[in-house]
């Protein structure tokens, strides 16, 4: 009796083939249950809301709001008609301000104030305030800008100044040109 050879060749031709298909018809179904992908991040839009209240906050300022839209991080953001900004000088209420519209950089604490601004010095005797279209508040030098034209209003007198700038730090005020007469003391 006569044993059959296998036809090895034959059997590895089939076997490389079938192989061959198994790992095309694999790549061709690859990714078939795979999951969505997530919704793109989109910013969060707040109303009638602080970020805990009606008022976003950080260490140098708070403002209350109508509206706000953050961006998806939380990292910038517009704010629309603030009523009750505070800007803080070590740690206590130093100015108040209203805005029609402000711009954030939560990161760095920066803020722009758009629109109709106006600017008080909380507890002062003589009730300064300004009254301009833009302001600038970057915090890591500790500076308000108000650098297009501002009036400032003191017991009843108004004095248009092109530009101001505060640097909270030293104290000191740069005041660009003036215009108007303004009693600076009185007898």
């Amino acid at each position: 009796m006569k044993l059959k050879r296998w036809p090895w060749k034959r059997i590895g031709i089939v076997a490389a083939v079938a192989l061959g298909i198994y790992v095309v018809v694999g790549i061709v179904l690859a990714g078939r249950d795979a999951p969505p992908l997530p919704p793109a991040q989109s910013g969060i839009s707040l109303a009638g809301g602080h970020v805990r209240g009606n008022r976003i906050s950080s260490k140098s300022w708070s403002f209350d709001y109508k509206t706000a839209q953050l961006s998806a991080d939380g990292t910038s953001g517009t704010i629309e008609g603030v009523k009750d900004g505070i800007v803080y000088k070590h740690g206590k209420p130093h100015l108040r301000i209203s805005a029609e519209q402000i711009t954030l950089d939560t990161m760095a604490m920066n803020f722009t104030a758009i629109g109709k601004v106006h600017v008080e010095l909380i507890g002062d005797p003589e009730h300064r305030s300004f009254d301009t279209d833009l302001v600038t508040w970057t915090n890591g030098a500790k500076m308000l800008r108000m650098d297009h034209p501002s009036y400032l209003h003191s017991g009843g007198q108004t004095l248009k100044i092109d530009g101001v700038t505060i640097n909270f730090d030293t104290n000191q005020v740069h005041i660009n040109k003036l215009s108007g007469a303004f009693v600076l003391a009185s007898p």
